[in-house]
C-alpha cells in the first residue's frame, strides 16, 4: 500500500515503562511507517486497560506519561505523528455505542482472542460487558479516524477483522463513510521473555527499554538457555534458546557464527550472553539517553499530549458529522 494519503491508527494500553517486546513488536514499526510518509495517529488506550484492571484507574495518569515518554525516546516524532489519549476524546465512546448495534453477541463470543483472554485470566463467569465488547470499542478507535492501516501483532488480527466487518456493515446500511482498514503485521516476531515464555511485566520476565546497563547485564546473565547445553562444549540447539532469539534481532550480522559455535560446542553460554549484553547495551544507549533528557522536561510531554488531543478532536468531529449525516440523525421536523 502506497503511503500517499494513507492514515494509520495504532495504540497501546498504559502499562507504565515499556519493554523490548513493545519496542520490537510495535514501536520500531511505528517509527518506520512514520518516516515513510504515512499519516500516523498513536493512541494511549486507557479505556481499554479497564477491561480487566478497572480497579487500577487511579494509576493510569502516571502510566500514560511513562508510555508516551518511551514512545518519544524510541523515535515517535510529534511533528509527524499525533499522540493522544483515548479517554480525552469522548467521541470514541459515542461511536462505540452506535457500532455496537451492528454486531451480534455470538459473533463477539467467537473472537479467538477473547477466548484466550478468558482462559488466561480465568474469567469465565466474570467476563464483563466491556471486555466482551472490547473489539467494538477498538473498531470505533480505528474507524473514527478513518484509518486505512492498523499495525498489529498476529494475535490482534481477529480484532481487525471485526473492525472490517463493522465498517462494511455500516457502509452498506447507511452509506460510505469508513475505509475498510487492513491489518499490518510487524516485521519481527515476538521476543521471548527471560524465561523463554511470553514476555510480560506481570510475570517479571522482561527487559525494559529504560533498564540501565548494569540492570540489563544482570538480567541477561540470568536468562534461560538451551536446557541440554549444560557444559560449554555441549552441542547446543540455538533455535530453542531465547538468547539466540535476541541475537537474531540485535546482533544479526554475527548470527551464522553464533549458530555454528553453539551447535558445535565451541561457543559457551556465558560468552554468548556477554556478546549479547554488549550489543544490546549499544542498541539501547541512544534510547536511554533520550529518555533521560525527556524526564527532565515533563511539561513538554504534557504539551505534546495536549496538542495531540486537539488534533484528534478535530478529526473525530468531522467523522461524527459524516456518521450522523449518513444515519440521517438530525433535528426532528414538525409538520
Amino acid at each position: 500500500m502506497s503511503p500517499e494519503g494513507k492514515r494509520i491508527l495504532s495504540g497501546m494500553q498504559p502499562t507504565g515503562r515499556l519493554h523490548l517486546g513493545n519496542l520490537v513488536g510495535a514501536l520500531e514499526n511505528w517509527v518506520e511507517l512514520q518516516n515513510s510518509g504515512y499519516e500516523n495517529f498513536h493512541m494511549v488506550a486507557d479505556w481499554h486497560s479497564l477491561t480487566i484492571n478497572y480497579q487500577s484507574s487511579g494509576q493510569l495518569n502516571d502510566a500514560t506519561l511513562e508510555v508516551v515518554t518511551d514512545w518519544l525516546a524510541a523515535g515517535i516524532d510529534p511533528e509527524k505523528s499525533v499522540i493522544f489519549i483515548q479517554s480525552q476524546i469522548k467521541e470514541h465512546a459515542e461511536l462505540n455505542l452506535l457500532l455496537s448495534m451492528l454486531i451480534t453477541v455470538p459473533r463477539l463470543q467467537r473472537n479467538p482472542t477473547l477466548k484466550d483472554r478468558v482462559r488466561d485470566a480465568d474469567l469465565d463467569e466474570n467476563l464483563s460487558f466491556g471486555h466482551l465488547g472490547y473489539p467494538v470499542l477498538q473498531a470505533a478507535d480505528i474507524l473514527i479516524y478513518r484509518a486505512n492501516l492498523v499495525p498489529v501483532g498476529e494475535d490482534q488480527l481477529p480484532h481487525v477483522e471485526i473492525t472490517r466487518e463493522i465498517a462494511r456493515k455500516f457502509n452498506s446500511t447507511y452509506g460510505e463513510v469508513f475505509p475498510v482498514p487492513e491489518g499490518k503485521l510487524t516485521k519481527f516476531g515476538r521476543l521471548p521473555g527471560l524465561d523463554n515464555k511470553k514476555m510480560s511485566k506481570t510475570v517479571g520476565n522482561t527487559i525494559l527499554m529504560s533498564d540501565d546497563a548494569e540492570t540489563l547485564t544482570k538480567k541477561i546473565k540470568g536468562m534461560i538457555t538451551d536446557p541440554e547445553k549444560i557444559y560449554k562444549d555441549s552441542l547446543g540447539h540455538p533455535d530453542i534458546c531465547p538468547v539466540f532469539a535476541y541475537h537474531n534481532k540485535f546482533n544479526e550480522s554475527e548470527v551464522p557464527e553464533i549458530r555454528s559455535g553453539c551447535e558445535s560446542g565451541v561457543l559457551g553460554c556465558v560468552d554468548c550472553k556477554q556478546n549479547l549484553t554488549g550489543k544490546l547495551n549499544d542498541y539501547l544507549e541512544p534510547i536511554r539517553e533520550k529518555r533521560l533528557r525527556l524526564e527532565l522536561k515533563p511539561d513538554s510531554i504534557h504539551e505534546i499530549i495536549h496538542e495531540g488531543n486537539l488534533k484528534a478532536k478535530k478529526e473525530v468531529a468531522e467523522t461524527m458529522s459524516l456518521v450522523y449525516e449518513a444515519m440521517k440523525f438530525g433535528k426532528p421536523s414538525i409538520s
